[in-house]
């Protein structure tokens, strides 16, 4: 654990967010998915009308918005060699770039999978060369599909195809190496692999069991070197690689079930589990949690458990989906089913507050994806 004077100023710093500013959009849609530009103040939102839309992070003002996938976008992130790129993934089997200096236009790039499977996850390396998209259980396998982000309408570089066996609702590449990739799935497992070596067998480097549904996955520490996972039934996960050639176990902190967990200080866990970030200046790993009445819980999470850093109160209306923490401006973003996003600073506040009302959209959001026939993909290695 951190020091007690360090972790003071950690819990001075999130107790003092507040409420600065608020988008609600004209349509209630839910807000699945937030991601911040690397370089300048504006944040991509995904909708569950399958849009995309813009906003200025400052004052949350949309600056335009993105139309094209034919289903549910399962992925989104800017590229962080070539900023004005903005990647998407959706369950339309497609992977798609949007230039973010022209809001509104079609794709700048189509990358497409065989249409008889369904992405419902999607991520990009970090050096921005290879994309990777997993899809959802057809009739025989699920699929880490790969390609070049250099050659859109080009066939995928390859697949991975025998690591899971039901869908693969996470891929996240590491952020410092852009060969290390991790997956996780509904059948429990979260895969790592190295994607140099040239069979699948050879380049999955080691498995980790959650023992129930895997829902989110991210890499911690500040070498990368631990992953978080977040189960369907709010479970918690953090383990350890540096165990593998060990004998110590890989977890070193797990929870079947935070919504009975001990959260220290005020001992009460909370409803759900959004998700979670590695804060690299605080030096600390973020989970974020909530109830359903729109209250949100900033929690860190190491191996001796969760512990509250703060709640924001007065935002949401309802379920929280989403969440981006920005280090450089201390301020938190998020957003949820209330079609809602909201902006949290130190000392913030709102300018037009307005009436907090429940936008929930009256559709049902489903994790499973229609059944699909068979796929027509060539079993080879990306590289």
């Amino acid at each position: 654990m951190f020091s007690d004077v360090r972790m003071e100023v950690l819990e001075d710093k999130f107790v003092s967010l507040s409420l600065a500013g608020r988008c609600v959009p004209d349509d209630a849609t839910y807000l699945l998915d937030v991601a911040l530009h690397p370089v300048g103040a504006v944040l991509a939102v995904s909708c569950s009308n399958s849009a995309l839309r813009l906003h200025d992070e400052a004052t949350l003002r949309l600056l335009g918005e993105y139309r094209g996938h034919g289903g549910r976008v399962c992925g989104l992130t800017f590229a962080h060699a070539r900023p004005d790129l903005l990647y998407s993934a959706s369950a339309d089997g497609t992977v798609r770039a949007w230039d973010v200096r022209r809001p509104g236009t079609d794709a700048a790039q189509v990358f497409r999978g065989d249409p008889s499977h369904s992405f419902c996850s999607f991520d990009l390396s970090c050096g921005d060369a290879l994309l990777c998209a997993g899809t959802s259980l057809d009739d025989e396998d699920s699929l880490l599909v790969f390609w070049d982000s250099r050659k859109p309408g080009v066939a995928p570089l390859g697949i991975y195809s025998e690591s899971h066996s039901d869908d693969i609702t996470q891929v996240r590449f590491h952020p410092r190496d852009k060969d290390r990739l991790a997956s996780g799935s509904t059948d429990g497992l979260v895969n790592v692999f190295d994607v140099r070596r040239g069979s699948e067998e050879e380049a999955l480097l080691c498995t980790c069991n959650s023992e129930s549904s895997a829902a989110s996955v991210r890499w911690a520490a500040a070498d990368g070197s631990r992953l978080l996972c977040l189960s369907h039934d709010e479970g918690l996960h953090l383990w350890d690689l540096r165990q593998l050639d060990t004998e110590r176990p890989l977890a070193v902190f797990s929870c079947p079930d935070v919504r009975r967990a001990e959260v220290k200080p005020d001992g009460r866990g909370p409803e759900y589990l959004v998700g979670g970030a590695w804060l690299e200046g605080a030096g600390l790993l973020l989970v974020v949690g909530g109830d359903r009445g729109g209250d949100v819980q900033l929690m860190e999470c190491d191996d001796e458990g969760l512990r509250l850093l703060g709640t924001l109160r007065g935002g949401h209306a309802s379920t929280v989906r989403c969440f981006v923490w920005d280090e450089a401006r201390g301020a938190l973003v998020t957003g949820g089913e209330d079609a809602q996003l909201l902006l949290w600073k130190p000392g913030g506040e709102e300018q037009d507050a307005g009436k907090k009302e429940d936008r929930k959209s009256s559709s049902v959001f489903k994790l499973k994806s229609r059944p699909h026939k068979k796929h027509r993909y060539t079993k080879k290695p990306p590289y």
